[in-house]
């Protein structure tokens, strides 16, 4: 499918290439009273040429729309995939609603530019060289000028496009605390209307909500500052060349079919590197996503499977034993969930879990799960304190 959409876009943009030739044909030759009989030709030559950029524009259309669906649709299931078998830690630290962002926010995000910017931004890349190509073949003293003008837009454009990322980068993350914070409250909603806290919720929500729209103001802000800038310094380049083309016809250095067919590679070369821009901007804001998404696909568990497993034979018997654990949760670092935490269960024993809310109860089955690992156990008493272990004690 790569394959197909390259071949479609280089016959489209070797096509659209081709007009501005026609055109000076037209021009040169198809108003002349001395070959009135070609005029026909020359003008079925261009219709033929533009059904030529309709047909292979919308192939490549479609091939790459269809990259960019499949290739979001894998990027989804390869971070599901990714985020489903990380261990609860990860979840201490990690929202589920900015998890959910990512999966959805941020590949939306990706999916436009792969299926759209990038097919543009591949489109103008080639039209811009061939277009600089043919206006070397035209008329070399005014391609020098442009080349000279393109130089003096294109730098500046660099450092906008470096802002607008972070500042996308920066606008993504918002948003994700926002899908985070009502994640959360409205799976909690009973308890909050209970405790007739809506309107301090939604106070909270509007705050999170004004916070992502004044990054998101920043960002559209450059990026319109990077397009202005870019449109500006291209057209104003290019009604300048030519300026300088028209004396040119008129001092009878080039006809004025050569002069059309120069400002038309001329206007190609100015309205791709206007949409350069445009698509530099929307890359740049992809990036942040891409970098967000990356960090949940790269991601490791802190649980791992034992290197070498120990067979147990059937039949298991069943015989459990903690032996002074200690134990906290990812979250809380500095509050120990489990402190010299001792149990036995023998085969066949049924053990009952008593004591208050918070007590360690459900931290105890977690463990017996392997959701988490204990951090340290102790070995020995002293007089007054326990010398700790990292390598923890807990047989199954």
């Amino acid at each position: 499918m790569v394959l197909w959409a390259l071949a479609c876009l280089v016959i489209a943009a070797g096509a659209t290439l081709a007009l501005p030739i026609a055109v000076c044909r037209v021009i040169d030759f198809g108003f002349s009273t001395h070959n009135a009989s070609s005029i026909n030709t020359h003008f079925l030559a261009l219709f033929g040429i533009a059904v030529m950029v309709a047909v292979f524009s919308a192939l490549r259309h479609y091939a790459v729309s269809w990259l960019g669906e499949r290739m979001v649709a894998d990027l989804r299931d390869a971070v599901y995939r990714r985020v489903v078998a990380m261990d609860p830690g990860f979840f201490e630290i990690t929202r589920t609603g900015e998890v959910l962002s990512r999966l959805t926010t941020d590949t939306a995000l990706i999916q436009s530019v792969v299926g759209s910017s990038i097919s543009i931004a591949l489109r103008s890349s080639f039209m811009l060289i061939g277009g600089l190509i043919m206006l070397t073949v035209t008329s070399p003293q005014l391609t020098a000028l442009i080349l000279l003008l393109i130089g003096v837009v294109v730098i500046p454009l660099l450092g906008l496009g470096r802002k607008v990322r972070v500042l996308s980068r920066s606008s993504q993350d918002r948003v994700a605390d926002a899908s985070a914070f009502a994640g959360e409250s409205l799976n909690a909603v009973q308890t909050i209307q209970a405790f007739n806290l809506e309107e301090v919720f939604s106070k909270r929500f509007g705050d999170v909500v004004e916070h992502a729209f004044q990054v998101a103001r920043r960002r559209i802000m450059a990026r319109s500052v990077l397009t202005a800038s870019a449109v500006i310094g291209v057209f104003g380049g290019a009604v300048f060349v030519m300026w300088v083309g028209a004396r040119a016809v008129i001092e009878g250095r080039i006809s004025a079919g050569e002069l059309g067919q120069f400002a038309f590679y001329a206007a190609l070369v100015a309205g791709t590197t206007a949409a350069l821009s445009e698509v530099w901007g929307e890359v740049q804001r992809a990036a942040g996503a891409t970098e967000r998404l990356m960090e949940l696909l790269y991601a490791q568990p802190q649980i791992k499977p034992v290197v070498v497993p120990i067979f147990i034979p059937p039949p298991v018997k069943g015989r459990v034993r903690l032996e002074k654990v200690f134990f906290h949760y990812p979250s809380r670092p500095r509050s120990w969930a489990l402190e010299d935490y001792t149990l036995e269960a023998s085969p066949g024993e049924t053990v009952a879990l008593v004591g208050p809310s918070g007590a360690g109860k459900s931290t105890v089955l977690q463990l017996l799960l392997r959701f988490y690992d204990v951090q340290r156990v102790a070995l020995r008493s002293t007089a007054s304190t326990w010398r700790m272990c990292k390598r923890p004690r807990f047989v199954i």
